[in-house]
């Protein structure tokens, strides 16, 4: 029997990679997203919700129950980005995103979990490298993906009793709408969107931005019990070397 996954934030840069790449290894891709259009091909069942609103999870994983019967691992890809500086955020803009990157991925788990019980299954949580090392006006990002690091690590403990890792992926720079949102807040010269993608690549040790399937190969490795099987409650980092480099060179 085919392994099942499901990929939340599938119509998304990382997420539409990550899809393929598990369509490619063989699994049966359900896809999540709030968004309607230019769902992967490679999405075997499409579920359209929004995962940072409370009944969303339910309803997802009481839908794959039903309609494939098995869960083997679960991407929680699905995030939301504010960049301004403290002072300009709101309390609604913060309550916003934390609901998105960290509230929505508790309860997927959550809701996930008489499904994975039953395959001793993986979850892989889609962190970022913000959470161990940031920039300016992206404050309340870089708290919620910390955040979703101490919820990796504490659902590792929990769950491991059950059979089931959990493990997080931190991606650096890759070239998706969200980092071209991001570039807008001026760290990278120029207006051009190709000139700042080139001049934040030859900030990484790679000389080079990320490529979104880059990404979704290291999630299949970790959701695959059978490439990653004594890993759980790890952080990934892929970020080309990005961090590796004192900010003082």
């Amino acid at each position: 029997m085919k392994r099942v996954v499901a990929i939340t934030g599938v119509c998304g840069g990382i997420g539409r990679a990550t899809a393929r790449v598990f369509y490619e290894a063989g699994w049966v891709v359900v896809g999540i997203d709030r968004r309607e259009e230019n769902v992967p091909e490679d999405v075997h069942q499409f579920i359209r919700a929004d995962v940072s609103k409370v009944d969303a999870p339910h309803m997802i994983f009481e839908y794959v129950s039903a309609k494939q019967g098995r869960l083997d691992a679960l991407v929680n890809n699905a995030a939301c980005q504010i960049c301004k500086p403290i002072e300009e955020t709101t309390a609604e803009e913060f309550d916003t995103i934390m609901s998105c990157n960290v509230r929505s991925i508790f309860l997927s788990v959550q809701k996930a979990l008489p499904l994975l019980k039953e395959t001793s299954g993986s979850v892989v949580n889609i962190s970022s490298v913000h959470a161990i090392a940031t920039s300016c006006d992206i404050s309340v990002y870089a708290a919620s993906k910390g955040a979703l690091l101490a919820l990796t690590r504490a659902m590792a403990l929990e769950l491991g009793e059950m059979g089931i890792r959990v493990n997080a992926v931190l991606p650096g720079a890759v070239d998706t709408p969200m980092l071209h949102a991001g570039l807008s807040r001026g760290h990278v010269n120029g207006n051009d969107i190709q000139k700042k993608l080139r001049g934040l690549g030859k900030k990484h040790v790679l000389g080079r931005v990320g490529k979104p399937q880059e990404i979704g190969q290291t999630i299949l490795f970790l959701a695959d019990n059978d490439r990653s099987s004594f890993m759980t409650g790890q952080s990934l980092v892929v970020d080309g070397g990005a961090t590796a480099r004192l900010s003082t060179e």
